[in-house]
């Protein structure tokens, strides 16, 4: 409610919304078409929506593979790919940094300031945790099922494609999901690899506003967060039910 009203409110501080709804304008939301704001708004949208797609196709890739093979380094790779979650990603960001430096010399939508290569450290950075939370899911999926597919003469691509991922869709929708919000809203990655202001995120974006004290439009910054906002909280409550099914139902077993 405070974010609302000062984004209603003309002043462009914070200061004179102590007093909820004082001020009502819409001249903040009017002064974003000015700016370019809708342009990190397709940005956001176009690497959230891609992560989205690869984190499900690679991590259902995986957790079907560890849940339905048995091959030598299973155990060992589900063990490190629980190891590496333990770390933070802030560790990382010097080594990022560094290899996206070197890769845009070889191939450069691979290096800085691309929204390929910031895609390509979103899905290494979230391989591991959705790959184990999908493996749970699939281990729920009877292996029967798969035998009598093969008695049929189906592939195993024919059984992962057509039977398998039509029966763990809850789990596909919450990855999806869980992967776009955290997307969305992410920065400090963001800001490491992107510089061109024409190729920032709104989180960027909107940090640039406000990240100079003296020249801070904090009007124009809570505009551009409550419509930012809307999206997401839109997903989020249309696919809710999808989180506590799929959550619940990929717990239990392992």
């Amino acid at each position: 409610m405070y974010v609302l009203s000062a984004s209603l409110s003309e002043n462009g501080t914070l200061t004179g919304s102590n007093t909820l709804f004082a001020d009502v304008s819409t001249a903040n939301y009017a002064q974003l078409g000015a700016t370019m704001f809708w342009t990190w708004t397709v940005n956001t949208i176009v690497v959230a929506v891609a992560t989205s797609v690869g984190t499900v196709l690679m991590g259902a890739a995986a957790a079907y593979a560890f849940s339905r093979f048995r091959f030598t380094g299973r155990r060992a790779g589900l063990t490190s790919l629980l190891v590496l979650q333990m770390f933070p990603q802030m560790l990382a960001f010097v080594a990022i940094f560094l290899l996206l430096l070197g890769l845009g010399d070889v191939v450069p939508a691979l290096g800085l300031d691309s929204k390929v290569a910031l895609v390509a450290v979103y899905l290494g950075g979230a391989l591991g945790v959705n790959t184990f939370l999908m493996y749970g899911f699939f281990n729920t999926v009877p292996r029967e099922l798969d035998e009598a597919a093969k008695l049929d003469g189906a592939t195993h691509a024919q059984i992962y494609w057509t039977i398998i991922l039509r029966l763990v869709a809850p789990i596909l929708a919450v990855v999806a999901l869980l992967s776009f919000i955290s997307t969305f809203g992410e920065f400090i990655v963001a800001r490491v690899v992107l510089s061109s202001e024409s190729r920032w995120t709104l989180a960027v974006g909107l940090y640039g506003w406000v990240s100079s004290l003296r020249e801070a439009n904090w009007g124009l910054f809570t505009a551009g967060a409550v419509i930012s906002a809307l999206p997401v909280l839109a997903l989020f409550l249309y696919l809710q039910k999808y989180i506590v099914g799929g959550l619940t139902a990929g717990s239990v077993k392992g």
